[in-house]
């Protein structure tokens, strides 16, 4: 299968080989002042109206240019600069100076990826200050955490419960976070092995519609990128309530060394939690970088990182059990829940322009996971002895490639840019296990056992026509999967296996009206993996469920301050078997809908304040069940996130962000409710020449608010009749902390 695919882009490439091109070309690469590439600037011939983007390396080729023509050069957070072109056929160097980043700046039809520049804009005007604040740079997605701290965080986002990353992709530096057939549920994602202050970009899309993203992209994609060098070496001391303390430490390796950057950059947090029994989580974080630019223009970058978690925690609680008295809202029911985790990851990456058209990136990682979780949920309700507790546990290594090229040409007047490339995704986790146990040490019963083999193999092509003000962009992927399980539970010791492959076209439209309107029509199929043990018990069932989605909208500049971004959209999804990891059973479940509304609004009043907010209604309902009966249990309906910032004002830097997520339902037919919550965050700090003191508060109003919400049958141990009703993990009360940093 990717022999012939593999043929056809070869002729593909044969095919616009002899497809007209301009034949005067201006050369060049974009720098900073400390003569580090910039990637995305806009380089605008003023005469001719020919445009182009430089490239990861700060490369570019401008065409259609002669001796006489004006250039204009621009980036978002950098002064614009105009130069006029002496001598064509000379390689240039233009440097750009950084400056404070300007709504007004912004010129949407300049962007590659117009809607992404909202998360570029708040990531500079307000910097995320943990690990939980990454996924909410991401417009109208909402997290909450359940389980002590060390768990991956349960995301929402469209009308989705995505879980901890069932319908949404998540990757760092082109390497996959998803966790296929986890222990603990289909696509897990456990992003704490990001030190937030590393992250540079995230590049974001809603919905099923890019042929470069596969698994687990049906609400959505996110791709982390992190800093390819640091301006200066910092350490940083935070101290706060709940005995939580934060040490961090980035240190530049190779400030004066010509075209090659090198930082290490270490991290250790804890915190008991504002719980009765004391969280003792414990995270530590290493993350080491380096870049070489090659005299040729390629780009190889190296980068390793380790991180290991612990905790304990007091788990979701029924709102029975606190109304009664039995325990307060921080009390626990089984407080010897807990886990641990550790992920090692190594990834290598090229980047190289194999001609004047044509860039080729490839990166190769490999990671090493292990996990081990203990929860109970059900307290007593299957063993009134013993209790509920069970254990997840994985080992698990992952291997990698992925390939693209991206040519840029013209037929005739049509601007011409295709994106194809190949990817392979390999992933061994064995004795992955669900066991019942007895206070984390005593294993009372093995329910499941065995290892698993998967492996992703896929292939994409997809391509842009410019004419005018409309872009046409049709593309195709196609992945193939191998699935194999060996039980080891089994008498029989049989090892199952299937295969599958998926063909998912996609296809969006772009109207560029003006340079600050742009309007999209999107449409794709995409789809999410089921588990290998569902998968293998499952063979003549959809396997592969797909989903279908269509977007509408624009990301309109009607001022210079003002920034607005709308989306109507519509996402069905197929019968689909899903594997319940915390019961190691299957549930069906069956054709779903979602529709709804995506609205952003980014204004600057000034040099120095910022805001932003976002907001979502969704519709999620069942179509296989009778109306009334027909509600998604924990879809959000509607949610408003968003925040204002002060930057940089003498020496004063800050924000207040809040997040509201709505009253939504817990079971099909909403007769249990989950709580909605409005909660406000702020922080604030003051810079002195190199030190900086700040000061960060979560939840300011000190709301009582219920994080996470589930509805459960339970039984508590003087009950006679188990009782279906909400479990909750209370949200942070009033918490304050201190941090102090220094930059040299």
């Amino acid at each position: 299968m990717i022999i012939k695919l593999t043929k056809i882009w070869l002729c593909l490439l044969v095919l616009f080989a002899f497809v007209k091109t301009n034949a005067q070309q201006l050369k060049g690469k974009v720098l900073n002042t400390k003569n580090q590439p910039l990637e995305a600037a806009y380089i605008y011939n003023l005469n001719s109206k020919s445009h182009a983007h430089s490239l990861e390396t700060g490369t570019f080729i401008l065409n259609d240019t002669k001796v006489g023509d004006s250039i204009k050069i621009g980036l978002l957070g950098y002064k614009t600069k105009i130069i006029y072109l002496e001598n064509v056929q000379e390689y240039i160097t233009i440097q750009l100076s950084e400056k404070v980043y300007s709504l007004d700046e912004l010129v949407i039809s300049e962007q590659l990826n117009a809607l992404s520049t909202v998360t570029d804009l708040d990531l500079n005007t307000n910097p995320v200050k943990s690990s939980q604040e990454i996924l909410r740079k991401v417009p109208g997605l909402i997290i909450g955490q359940h389980a002590g701290g060390g768990k991956a965080e349960q995301i929402f986002l469209r009308g989705f419960d995505i879980d901890h990353g069932t319908d949404i992709a998540l990757s760092v530096d082109g390497m996959p976070v998803n966790m296929v057939s986890h222990s603990h549920g289909q696509g897990y994602s456990d992003l704490h092995f990001i030190i937030p202050e590393t992250v540079n970009k995230i590049d974001f899309g809603k919905g099923p519609y890019y042929a470069n993203k596969g698994d687990f992209n049906t609400a959505g994609y996110v791709d982390f990128s992190t800093k390819d060098y640091l301006n200066n070496s910092t350490i940083s001391f935070g101290l706060g309530q709940f005995n939580t303390s934060r040490v961090l430490g980035m240190f530049n390796l190779l400030d004066k060394v010509n075209n090659q950057h090198a930082y290490v950059a270490i991290e250790n947090l804890q915190s008991d939690g504002p719980f009765e029994s004391p969280q003792n989580f414990n995270r530590l974080n290493m993350f080491g970088k380096y870049v070489l630019f090659t005299p040729s223009n390629d780009k190889i970058t190296l980068t390793a990182s380790h991180f290991t978690s612990t905790w304990d925690a007091s788990g979701q609680i029924p709102v029975r059990a606190v109304n009664s008295g039995l325990i307060s809202r921080f009390g626990a029911i089984d407080d010897t829940e807990g886990g641990t985790t550790d992920r090692t990851n190594f990834n290598v990456s090229l980047t190289k322009q194999v001609s004047d058209n044509t860039i080729f990136k490839t990166n190769a990682f490999y990671s090493n996971y292990n996990f081990e979780l203990f929860s109970n949920f059900t307290f007593f309700l299957d063993d009134e002895e013993n209790g509920d507790q069970i254990k997840q546990k994985e080992s698990r290594n992952i291997f990698g490639l992925n390939t693209a090229f991206t040519t840029e040409t013209f037929l005739n007047d049509i601007e011409v840019n295709l994106n194809y490339g190949l990817s392979f995704r390999y992933d061994i986790s064995n004795n992955n296990e669900l066991s019942k146990t007895i206070n984390k040490t005593t294993l009372n019963e093995a329910v499941q056992l065995g290892d698993i083999n998967q492996t992703n193999t896929s292939a994409f092509f997809n391509t842009a026509f410019t004419k005018g003000k409309f872009t046409f962009t049709p593309g195709v992927r196609l992945d193939n999967y191998k699935f194999i399980y060996k039980d080891k539970l089994s008498n029989t010791g049989e090892t199952l296996s299937e295969g599958k492959t998926i063909f998912s076209p996609k296809l969006n439209l772009f109207y560029t009206a003006n340079n600050n309107i742009k309007w999209f029509l999107k449409s794709g199929i995409g789809f999410h993996s089921n588990d290998t043990r569902v998968v293998v018990t499952n063979t003549q069932e959809n396997i592969l469920p797909k989903a279908y989605g269509v977007d509408f909208g624009n990301i309109w500049k009607p001022t210079q301050k003002l920034l607005l971004n709308t989306a109507f959209w519509y996402l069905f999804l197929e019968q689909e078997f899903v594997y319940v990891g915390d019961a190691g059973v299957v549930e069906p479940s069956g054709k779903t809908e979602r529709y709804g509304v995506d609205f952003g609004i980014r204004y600057q009043f000034s040099d120095y304040i910022h805001f932003n907010t976002d907001a979502t209604y969704t519709k999620a309902r069942s179509t296989a069940e009778d109306e009334g009966n027909d509600y998604i249990p924990l879809a959000p309906d509607f949610t408003v996130t968003g925040g204002l910032s002060l930057q940089d004002y003498k020496g004063f830097s800050g924000s207040i962000n809040y997040r509201y997520l709505d009253d939504r339902p817990a079971n099909e037919d909403n007769s249990i409710v989950a709580d909605g919550y409005f909660v406000t965050d702020i922080n604030a700090n003051y810079t002195i020449k190199n030190i900086t003191f700040g000061v960060v508060i979560e939840n300011l109003f000190d709301t009582e608010w219920n994080e996470t919400q589930f509805a459960t049958e339970s039984r508590l141990q003087n009950e006679i009749t188990p009782v279906e009703e909400i479990h909750f993990t209370p949200g942070t009360p009033f918490f304050i902390k201190g941090v102090i940093s220094y930059k040299f």
